[in-house]
């Protein structure tokens, strides 16, 4: 860690701590399991998904309209954040070649009837590097843990702003810290931010099952093992809101769901 006398953000980092401890607290997305077999603790999962007649969605997500350039952060706040975050744009808009677009969380929104699915007992991880959230847009199960990392060597504050799950706001003063958080009930979205670092945010989309998908690099998504049926599939992205395409899909069946979300003035 850099030394750096006791000024007033160390003041704060060391405030903050204290308003975490009265608190308390809690690479790529984690990929959805691929049925509905029970993965972790609690009860097992009820009329679970048959693996020999399970189906997939596939697609990709496009942007009409051209994109706002993103832009270079400006972290002059952090001398550590403008070392370890050097080059760090705004992610708002993160379009590839054709006009694909990233960063696009899609996932059954209806269908799946009474169906129950179990969390994975492993863990979501979003890390606190570069001083900007890894990864911007996830997914999690309700009842699955979420790790929160630091990698960064200064203080990071994540707070967490969902509707539906409970609100929490911990600090993160030294490099390499965790702590795990685990929502209860399903909402998209969940916004995060960090109270030290105002360019930083991320949203975590959290669902009872596990049919969901973040559209990488190319604007690509999947979604496996799910039961034939009709479904009601949801994109959203941070900036252009949620968007609604109806699909069936028979046994074995792999179908395509493709999506062009419009540029709004």
């Amino acid at each position: 860690m850099s030394r750096r006398p006791l000024n007033g953000f160390m003041a704060s980092a060391l405030a903050l701590t204290m308003v975490s401890a009265a608190c308390g607290g809690g690479g790529p997305e984690q990929a959805p399991a691929s049925s509905g077999a029970a993965t972790g603790g609690g009860a097992p999962a009820s009329a679970a998904v048959d693996p020999a007649t399970a189906a997939n969605i596939t697609g990709t997500v496009t942007l009409e309209g051209a994109a706002p350039k993103p832009e270079p952060i400006k972290m002059n706040a952090d001398p550590v954040c403008m070392r370890e975050g050097k080059g760090t744009s705004t992610e708002f808009f993160v379009t590839g070649e054709g006009n694909t677009l990233q960063n696009v969380f899609v996932y059954v929104k209806d269908g799946l009837g009474n169906r129950t699915f179990t969390a994975p007992s492993t863990a979501v991880v979003l890390d606190q590097k570069g001083c900007h959230y890894r990864p911007h847009v996830f997914g999690i199960m309700v009842g699955q843990a979420l790790e929160v990392v630091n990698s960064d060597p200064t203080l990071h504050n994540i707070h967490a702003l969902p509707k539906s799950n409970q609100e929490f706001n911990t600090g993160q003063p030294i490099q390499g810290m965790k702590f795990n958080h685990t929502f209860t009930a399903k909402e998209v979205m969940v916004p995060f931010k960090c109270d030290v670092h105002g360019w930083m945010n991320a949203y975590a989309g959290v669902l009872d099952h596990p049919f969901f998908a973040t559209t990488d690099a190319s604007g690509k998504f999947e979604i496996k093992g799910l039961p034939p049926g009709d479904y009601t599939i949801e994109a959203w992205h941070e900036k252009l809101g949620a968007h609604e395409q109806k699909i069936t899909v028979g046994a074995k069946e792999t179908k395509e769901a493709n999506f062009a979300l419009k540029m709004t003035s």
